[in-house]
């Protein structure tokens, strides 16, 4: 498949960025998107996301700048800047100047990597005096103009260092010696190609195969309550008939398997962009029968795997009658509660032998213990007590205490404290998982 990527930003590195990516993927279609103010990004993006697949940046502005609107974030990715950039520059000046400079005024937007923060603290300690203002994605490069060109003015600089290529162009103009911080060769090469990479890996994993595992629950008591035969059989096409609709909006295949389970094969990609359909449809069959129905979705790169992963997912939604979806990827991980707010993460396998050993002596199941690991991490709790856990995991209080006691008997929990209770009792225990606590 030809991938479509759209290139945002100035003249100038888009066409490096062009040339550079052309030589790393020949199978990817780079599309240019030239802007004279980063602010464009905006429009640009809104304007032309159905015509691209990707969209790649040719700095964090920009790329900030259309992280604000409603386009999927795994769609967007920047150049990654590095001090190498900012060295580039200072170093050229130097050259240029036959001198080495003293003082120097320089523009940065902060961002997450704090590469280039940490460039300019290792300039600050070579020079006499640097001069940096930081700013946001909203700025107006006049602004930033204004800042350099007051202090060159003011004989205060003899260099400026800028984000912005119109930035620099005027400041050439009006005879200021300065340098805009562009990506180098080894950064656009290096983000090419992990972004590429990505792109590949994002159609492997939605061209997966994905089976959708429907379930009447209690089928055999709903036929009971339908005493004619002719009700049973008009129930069955009226439920064949929803679930077909469900299949033809996700483009797969319709298996009935009768007592109330059907199944739908399809592509991973086309069933996890209609995860609110498939719970529409759901929760509509559920009113008219007057009966629960619940899925599990199974992903895998054969046919036997992704069934196989889909009742394992249904079996979840029998242990837990709160659950109405539940979702087992390739590796391992599974979801409950899908595109709810009480979605919840985890994997029903351990890979760490220590952990492993553990639960097998305290007689803790790991998906039990993944499931709370995943619980605690969500809500972000530095401590819990036993209510908390049986709560939100839809078990007995006297069930979760078991659990924890078992996991502080092998180290995996310990209890740090007591809440003194509002009414008389004994005050209750509150724990902490012993892997979080180092984790932090």
């Amino acid at each position: 498949m030809m991938y479509k990527i759209g290139v945002v930003g100035p003249i100038k590195s888009v066409e490096k960025i062009i040339e550079m990516a052309q030589e790393i993927e020949q199978d990817m279609e780079f599309i240019p998107y030239i802007y004279g103010v980063a602010t464009e990004t905006k429009h640009i993006v809104e304007t032309h996301n159905q015509d691209v697949d990707f969209w790649l940046f040719s700095g964090y502005i920009p790329y900030t700048i259309a992280n604000q609107t409603s386009i999927s974030k795994d769609k967007l990715a920047h150049i990654i800047f590095s001090e190498a950039a900012i060295y580039k520059g200072f170093l050229e000046q130097t050259y240029k100047m036959k001198k080495f400079i003293e003082r120097v005024s320089v523009d940065i937007i902060p961002s997450p990597a704090q590469m280039a923060s940490e460039g300019l603290a290792e300039i600050e300690k070579s020079v006499k005096k640097m001069y940096l203002k930081e700013f946001d994605v909203a700025i107006d490069p006049k602004e930033l103009f204004n800042f350099h060109y007051e202090l060159w003015q003011d004989g205060k600089i003899d260099f400026a260092i800028t984000c912005y290529p119109s930035v620099d162009e005027q400041l050439q103009k009006m005879g200021v010696p300065s340098h805009w911080v562009s990506p180098t060769k080894t950064e656009i090469y290096h983000t090419v190609q992990l972004f590429t990479e990505k792109i590949k890996t994002s159609y492997y994993k939605e061209t997966q195969i994905g089976a959708v595992m429907l379930e009447i629950k209690d089928f055999d008591s709903l036929k009971e309550r339908m005493k004619q035969g002719y009700r049973i059989q008009y129930l069955e096409l009226r439920m064949k008939e929803n679930f077909l609709q469900l299949c033809e909006q996700i483009d797969g295949s319709l298996i009935e398997e009768g007592n109330g389970r059907y199944t739908i094969f399809s592509t991973r990609g086309a069933i996890e962009g209609h995860i609110q359909f498939i719970t529409e449809k759901m929760y509509q069959l559920s009113i008219e029968l007057d009966a629960k129905v619940t899925a599990g979705i199974g992903f895998a790169q054969t046919v036997f795997n992704a069934e196989l992963n889909a009742h394992r997912a249904v079996r979840q939604t029998k242990e837990n009658d709160s659950i109405d979806i539940v979702m087992i990827q390739e590796d391992g991980t599974m979801i409950e509660s899908v595109g709810n707010t009480e979605e919840l993460t985890y994997s029903y396998r351990a890979d760490d032998p220590e952990i492993l050993e553990k639960l097998k002596r305290g007689g803790v199941g790991i998906k039990t213990y993944t499931k709370i690991l995943a619980l605690v991490q969500k809500m972000r709790w530095k401590h819990f007590t036993t209510k908390d856990l049986a709560t939100h995991l839809q078990m007995s209080e006297r069930n979760a205490q078991r659990i924890v006691a078992d996991l502080c008997n092998v180290g995996l929990a310990k209890m740090c404290g007591e809440e003194l209770q509002h009414t008389r009792g004994r005050p209750i225990k509150i724990y902490q998982l012993v892997m979080q606590q180092s984790a932090n």
